[in-house]
Parts: C-alpha cells; sequence; structure tokens
C-alpha cells in the first residue's frame, strides 16, 4: 500500500508540477490520467519497490547532493582538458564489480556514472558495470567505490545490512 500511495503522490506532484493549468477540464483530465496510470500499473504488477521506489526518497535526498557535487568536480575536470592547448586525455574502457544488489540500484549507479561528465556507462551485465572514461587514472574501479557504496545504500538499504 506504501508503494501505491507513493505512487499516486508523485504522480500528483508531477502532473501539478509540469502542468501549470488548474481549470476544472485539465483538473479532470489529470485525474482521469492518474487514476488510468495507477490501474494500468496495479494490472501490470509494477507497483513494487523498483516500480514506485518512493519510500527510498530520504536515502535517495542524502545521495543526490553528494551526486550533484560529484558532478560539478567532474566538470572542472572536463572544462580543463577542454581548454587545454594539448589534448592530454587517455580513453579507456573499465570493467566495474558493483555491490548494489537490485536492478534499481544498478542502473541508478550507471546513470550516476553517465551523469558525470567525462564518464559514461557503455553496458551492464550482471553485476558488472562497462564504463568509459576520458582518463585512465579516472576510470579505475577504486575511483568508483565510494559512488557504489552510496549508491547501494541509497536504493538497496535492506541488501547493504545483509
Amino acid at each position: 500500500m506504501a508503494y501505491f500511495l507513493g505512487l499516486l503522490a508523485a504522480l500528483v506532484a508531477f502532473w501539478f508540477g509540469n502542468s501549470g493549468h488548474y481549470t476544472p477540464l485539465m483538473l479532470g483530465f489529470a485525474v482521469a490520467s492518474i487514476g488510468l496510470t495507477l490501474v494500468l500499473s496495479f494490472r501490470l504488477g509494477i507497483v513494487d519497490r523498483e516500480g514506485a521506489p518512493y519510500v527510498r526518497l530520504p536515502q535517495l535526498l542524502r545521495y543526490y547532493p553528494w551526486l550533484a557535487v560529484e558532478v560539478v568536480k567532474a566538470n572542472w575536470v572536463v572544462i580543463k582538458a577542454c581548454l587545454r592547448a594539448d589534448l592530454d586525455i587517455t580513453p579507456t574502457l573499465t570493467k566495474i564489480k558493483t555491490v548494489c544488489k537490485t536492478d534499481l540500484a544498478k542502473v541508478t549507479f550507471a546513470n550516476s556514472i553517465t551523469m558525470t561528465p567525462g564518464t559514461v556507462t557503455v553496458e551492464i551485465e550482471g553485476d558488472k558495470l562497462l564504463v568509459h572514461g576520458l582518463y585512465e587514472n579516472g576510470t579505475q574501479p577504486e575511483a568508483f567505490i565510494e559512488m557504489d557504496q552510496r549508491c547501494a545504500v541509497a536504493c538497496d538499504p535492506k541488501e547493504v545490512r545483509a
């Protein structure tokens, strides 16, 4: 029930955040579209902890500010690389083993890597991610340990404790 209510709250917030129209007709469309989305989600059986991860909001709200700082730091590295007269990048592909257990945590980890300028997650296979980076020393598996652990805590809190 918590996942269902979390999905309802997220859909209502998303609709009101993006709509900007509050006439009775538009509110009726909102109720119909949100209701239809909830019914279809229930019928498809996707209202679970991965389909509606809003109960993890407190953990995710602690993770995203840290990620924002990492994105800014990586941006600075990429900007410096772009502004240098000589191009000193060393493009590298590396495999990273993750401690994340659920698909949600793995995807969050992979997207976090991709959001960080200079790195792109190319593939996820089992518990390994293939990552492309601009610099060899910044793409070593050790460079992603903290992000991996923070993702696991944010998305897999029960699995991390086990």
